[in-house]
């Protein structure tokens, strides 16, 4: 059930309470990219954005689109109870290095197969990370890593005193 302080989207707009749960995965034909100490991480316009109720977007990136070269895998795994285990990734470039700053799902459960060996990135852990031209707000508490642009509206889960909804 939404919350109270639930935000009425206006045209153009998607609520992230109209999400569903289970999520959805879809593909998106926006240009997707993160900047990292003076590089472009990635760039691309072959994204998919996995969609859940009271969360802003997270966008998975194919690594064909990707500057792998700064990317190194660390030993963190996860387990979502909708996209099987993740494995986390670090970026260093230069002196500068963001540690588990992205995630995939290299054997994702059923219904997320597509996004097999794509990477998610926290925009909170990047200098800056855009969807189209604009550059994007890092989901409250960085626990989902979903990125929150004027096009959606919430309230958003994972700040102080969200959990429980």
């Amino acid at each position: 059930m939404p919350p109270a302080n639930r935000v009425q989207p206006q045209p153009g707009q998607e609520s992230v309470w109209d999400y569903p749960r289970p999520p959805r995965l879809e593909l998106t034909p926006k240009r997707i990219r993160a900047e990292f100490n003076g590089v472009t991480l990635f760039d691309t316009t072959r994204a998919y954005r996995v969609l859940e109720t009271s969360h802003p977007p997270v966008y998975y990136i194919p690594q064909a689109d990707i500057q792998m070269q700064y990317l190194s895998r660390t030993p963190r795994r996860t387990f979502c109870e909708f996209k099987g285990a993740a494995s986390y990734w670090t970026v260093s470039v230069g002196d500068q290095s963001s540690a588990d700053c992205g995630w995939s799902y290299e054997s994702p459960a059923p219904g997320f197969e597509p996004m097999a060996g794509y990477i998610a990135f926290y925009a909170s852990r990047m200098d800056a990370c855009y969807v189209g031209d604009e550059q994007v707000q890092p989901q409250p508490g960085d626990f989902y890593g979903g990125w929150i642009t004027s096009d959606i509206v919430g309230p958003f889960k994972g700040g102080a005193g969200t959990w429980g909804w």
